[in-house]
């Protein structure tokens, strides 16, 4: 297959380095340096082609562990890696921080905020999601979501913040809904994100204060499905609510938010005072359709791909990750995981290096290879779900472990995380326990 160069159709992105034939390189374009993102670059890093990876930020995040860092168990640092760095070793691979407002398809640029627009020959979007409401944009200030390093370190803040000014309230009503925090959303999110704070309330702060007792500190888990992780087999589902009731969490099932003040939530006609409310919800894809023009897929705003993750009718762009909707196993759509992105951007690069190549043969349809699911319900138990084999309490927790260490991105992040863990399992010490900003409705 011929490939085509946007050579001359590629504003501001520096000079070209021309193939050994005279021509000008292929010239792809990836959005987005998640988990997607990053596997298509480095599939392609080496290759003939000029590779731009775009993101708004200058880090690849490691989300799973986005809630340790929101909690005081690990720094920003320990689950982020400045993108440049990883490809420091490809000359092929440039890196610009900058957003995506908008996609000429037929001029073959993507438009950026702030930037000259950028040509490509082969289009990556793996874009992500964002939080979702669910019409409700308007709590967002007041039940802040978990997307990114920035609303981590505000909800840490939000969080030390309560405890401190709990420390100096002399009423004892409004320290009990100081010391209230709610959790909306009974999945992977929320549940790791209510345990870990339970965690941090009743035991790694049990000492701190002289006049409240956080260890009495309230955590409400509440979610509209009646199991937490229901995704997942439901004896699993069962013991995991086991473990979150011995960590002392409240579960409202069965209970969505109906509303939200600055006083507390309703949810299942109950009114929870509490100062902190944080959101776990639900997720939506990146406005990928609109940039592209395309109908979304069903009633969301996902783009329906075709096998080979391309987007119909136009073979120069793909799209991978929580934007896509794609049928797996069963006619099912893959679930919206890191490795289905990981797995897709990787397939993708691969698919556009065999191009390069002049491979004339199509490539076999994209095929996710589900190696199962885990969940982490505080500092020593966990839940896994492998088809094959189930696994619960610390043996799940270990394997939770090992899987993660080995999916950072670097050795310094896997080094860091690892000794940090052994310490808060040994003493249940968080030595991030620092508020950087003033929280939302706190004067500096």
């Amino acid at each position: 297959m011929q490939i085509a160069s946007a050579h001359d159709r590629t504003a501001g992105a520096g000079a070209q380095t021309a193939s050994p034939d005279g021509t000008a390189p292929h010239r792809v374009v990836i959005v987005g340096a998640g988990f997607g993102g990053l596997a298509a670059a480095r599939a392609l890093a080496g290759t003939t082609a000029r590779v731009t990876l775009i993101d708004r930020t200058n880090h690849n995040l490691f989300q799973p562990l986005l809630y340790q860092v929101a909690t005081a168990a690990l720094g920003a640092e320990d689950i982020a890696l400045p993108v440049r760095s990883a490809f420091r070793g490809a000359a092929n691979v440039e890196v610009l921080m900058a957003e995506l407002v908008g996609i000429d398809r037929a001029r073959r640029l993507v438009r950026l905020q702030g930037a000259a627009p950028v040509g490509y020959d082969s289009l990556i979007l793996a874009t992500g999601s964002v939080s979702s409401w669910f019409g409700h944009d308007d709590w967002s200030a007041r039940a802040p979501s978990l997307k990114s390093l920035a609303d981590a370190l505000s909800l840490r803040d939000r969080l030390l913040d309560a405890f401190e000014r709990a420390e100096a309230c002399t009423d004892a009503a409004e320290v009990r809904r100081l010391l209230t925090f709610v959790v909306v959303g009974a999945g992977p999110t929320g549940v790791e994100l209510a345990s870990s704070i339970a965690e941090l309330a009743h035991k790694t702060l049990a000492r701190d204060f002289r006049h409240i007792r956080p260890s009495e500190a309230r955590i409400v888990l509440c979610d509209a499905g009646d199991a937490v992780l229901a995704a997942f087999p439901k004896r699993l589902s069962a013991y995991a609510g086991g473990r979150l009731r011995a960590l002392g969490i409240e579960l409202r099932l069965g209970a969505g938010v109906e509303r939200m003040d600055e006083g507390g939530v309703v949810a299942g006609a109950e009114r929870i005072e509490a100062a902190c409310v944080f959101w776990a919800a639900g997720t939506e894809a990146t406005p990928v359709a609109r940039w592209l023009g395309v109908a979304a897929a069903g009633h969301g705003r996902q783009v329906e791909v075709s096998r080979d993750c391309s987007l119909p009718g136009d073979p120069a762009i793909f799209v991978v990750g929580d934007a896509m909707r794609l049928a797996g196993p069963g006619g099912r759509p893959l679930p919206g995981l890191g490795s289905v992105a990981k797995q897709q951007g990787a397939y993708v690069g691969h698919l556009i290096a065999g191009r390069l190549r002049g491979r004339a043969a199509p490539p076999a349809p994209f095929r996710y290879r589900d190696w199962g699911q885990l969940a982490i319900i505080g500092s020593n138990s966990a839940i896994a779900d492998f088809g094959f084999v189930r696994l619960t309490g610390r043996l799940a927790w270990l394997v939770w472990s090992a899987v993660h260490l080995m999916l950072l991105v670097s050795v310094r992040n896997r080094a860091v995380v690892y000794v940090n863990w052994v310490w808060a399992w040994l003493t249940y010490g968080r030595g991030a326990r620092i508020i950087t900003g003033a929280p939302a409705g706190r004067a500096p």
